[in-house]
């Protein structure tokens, strides 16, 4: 049964998800790592569109794999200090998971799906910031199931759970950047 408990510890496993996915508007408005701001396909085409396009750069991806990783060291931590329930209610044994492990598997996961769809887009010959329901919303929750599900073999319910929460998160906290400047586009 889904409750909302089940609901937050979904949340909880993946906030460094959320927040890394957030760090490259984020340091791009704050011109961190400003060497890094080269788009990681070089500039290259194929058939006249970008691999990638040049809002895909290196510093989004170091931003992001960094920040992921470190989270989930965060996040297990406090799950074992504090003795909370969020990561056994999802079925995870927090002692029995390589947290080194996961937070690589997860940080490249969110990267590997941001990526994929980014391709598909060109491939599409969408310009980045058009809207592409509801795989913008929810690509690095793909990337992350493809990557750490070997690992974890979490339940059917928590990824269906985690799409349809990530779609709404993502959609709110866009329009809240959006609205700061931080984010180009609403959705």
């Amino acid at each position: 049964m889904i409750t909302l408990l089940y609901i937050v510890s979904c949340f909880y496993f993946f906030l460094p998800a959320y927040i890394a996915n957030a760090s490259p508007p984020i340091a791009n408005t704050f011109n961190v790592l400003k060497g890094l701001k080269k788009p990681i396909d070089g500039g290259k085409t194929i058939n006249g569109f970008p691999i990638l396009g040049d809002h895909k750069t290196w510093r989004g991806l170091i931003c992001e794999i960094v920040i992921c990783f470190l989270l989930v060291q965060l996040i297990f931590w406090i799950n074992s200090y504090y003795n909370l329930p969020f990561l056994s209610i999802i079925g995870i044994n927090g002692s029995a998971v390589s947290t080194i492990q996961l937070g690589l598997l997860l940080a490249i996961g969110i990267v590997f799906g941001d990526l994929l769809f980014a391709f598909i887009k060109r491939r599409l010959r969408l310009e980045p910031g058009t809207a592409f329901v509801p795989f913008d919303q929810t690509n690095y929750v793909i990337g992350a199931f493809i990557f750490t599900q070997p690992m974890l073999g979490l339940s059917f319910d928590f990824w269906i759970v985690l799409l349809v929460l990530t779609f709404f998160i993502h959609i709110l906290f866009n329009r809240i950047g959006y609205n700061l400047g931080l984010h180009k586009a609403k959705w």
